[in-house]
């Protein structure tokens, strides 16, 4: 007997959506790879980026991939382009400038828990409001604590931890982030 003559009726719509489902994988899978020379997860496939920006009221030209978390007030400028699984915490104020490059897996934090976690949840959490300036590249998997504030210009070497802020033109790196070149 064949498996799906044992399936409802709605087990046979479902399989036959997931058929679907797969048909436009593929498609899209031999598009982006022929064209693009690139192969995406599939989320990335169906929803576009610099829609995402729009909607969560970013500047123009920017872009920001499904699979970053975005929460509270996160303000973005113009043609920055926030790549995949990152975290941008707004939840004490959060500011990227233009032309940034916030690369995967970046976490940018605006609050912490320290306190309260040291605490037994007598301390309040704490807040400090992010600002990434103007014309930023931050490197891969780096980040950043709340209350920094990075000038404009600053280039941040992957995996950083950079827990203090740094002046316009700063090249930093390291866990924690030191000052390499200005």
């Amino acid at each position: 007997m064949n498996r799906k003559e044992t399936f409802t009726p709605e087990q046979k719509e479902l399989l036959a959506l997931f058929e679907r489902i797969n048909l436009l994988k593929e498609h899209f899978d031999s598009n982006f790879l022929s064209e693009l020379k690139r192969s995406l997860p599939f989320n990335e496939l169906l929803f576009d980026r610099w829609e995402k920006a729009k909607t969560l009221g970013f500047g123009e030209g920017t872009s920001v991939y499904d699979s970053a978390h975005i929460f509270g007030n996160v303000q973005v400028g113009k043609h920055t382009w926030i790549g995949p699984m990152t975290i941008l915490d707004g939840s004490g104020n959060l500011h990227i400038g233009d032309n940034c490059s916030i690369s995967a897996s970046v976490h940018i934090y605006t609050h912490d828990t320290v306190q309260w976690a040291i605490s037994g949840g007598q301390a309040p959490y704490e807040y400090a409001p992010t600002d990434i300036g103007n014309n930023c590249y931050i490197g891969p998997q780096t980040i950043i604590t709340k209350g920094v504030t990075l000038g404009e210009g600053c280039i941040v070497g992957a995996n950083s931890f950079v827990n203090q802020s740094f002046p316009n033109g700063s090249k930093i790196a390291g866990n924690p982030a030191k000052l390499i070149a200005v």
